[in-house]
């Protein structure tokens, strides 16, 4: 799998799955509260931006879209970029990040953060990553450093609305690894990894300190950018598939 430092040419989609997440457990109360944000982080933790996917509701290219002035993987890479380390990007490449492809192309998150792993464990990352879609046009800096410095090695999957965040989370090594091996016995729903999971799940008990819940809104159709108020423009046409 090569990885490429490519630059920006902006386009791909977005990377999330209309699943059902009923089976999550119950948010979990009794862990550590997270340090504050000036202590320094313990493991290093990766980043891994997911651009990939058809955009087939959005009509164009979702991490190509300008939103309020600002390419959407572009920005989200940025801010990847300033809380983790080593970051890069799954998907076409079109957040200036190093850039893998997943193999095979097209078939969700699942596949495409398989992928990551295996390119962050070639380059000698063997620990957590932060997994963020490129269709939150509202994630912040904040959130992220909030899901990097969370205590313990756990996975940490915040829960807005009683939906569990899943490619807006930090997994664990071993959920990490995990990945893969479902992916190679034929598994392709995100969810699968979520029931193997030990990962601490956050409601806003714990998270509304430094986000709003809409900071974890994710777009799908231009409906969903007209809803939460922001300007756009359109990318590059969806990819063909």
């Amino acid at each position: 799998m090569s990885v490429s430092n490519q630059t920006t040419r902006l386009g791909a989609g977005g990377a999330g799955e209309g699943e059902s997440d009923s089976h999550v457990k119950a948010p979990d109360r009794s862990g550590p509260r997270p340090p504050p944000s000036g202590d320094p982080p313990g493991a290093p933790v990766a980043g891994i931006l997911l651009t990939g996917g058809a955009s087939r509701r959005m009509g164009t290219d979702k991490a190509s879209m300008v939103i309020d002035g600002h390419p959407s993987a572009l920005r989200i890479g940025a801010l990847l970029g300033r809380v983790a380390a080593p970051v890069l990007e799954v998907g076409p490449g079109r957040s200036g990040l190093p850039a893998v492809q997943e193999d095979p192309d097209g078939e969700g998150p699942l596949v495409a953060l398989a992928a990551g792993c295996a390119a962050l464990r070639a380059s000698g990352h063997s620990g957590a990553a932060v997994v963020v879609a490129c269709d939150l046009p509202l994630v912040t800096e904040e959130a992220l450093r909030f899901l990097v410095r969370y205590p313990g090695r756990a996975s940490v999957v915040p829960v807005v609305g009683g939906r569990p965040q899943l490619l807006c989370a930090r997994w664990s090594a071993a959920d990490l690894d995990a990945a893969s091996s479902l992916v190679a016995a034929g598994e392709r729903a995100c969810s699968a990894l979520m029931l193997q999971s030990q990962a601490v799940v956050l409601d806003d008990h714990w998270w509304s300190a430094v986000a709003e819940a809409r900071v974890f809104a994710d777009v799908d159709a231009p409906e969903d950018l007209d809803r939460l108020g922001l300007s756009w423009r359109r990318g590059l046409p969806p990819p063909c598939r």
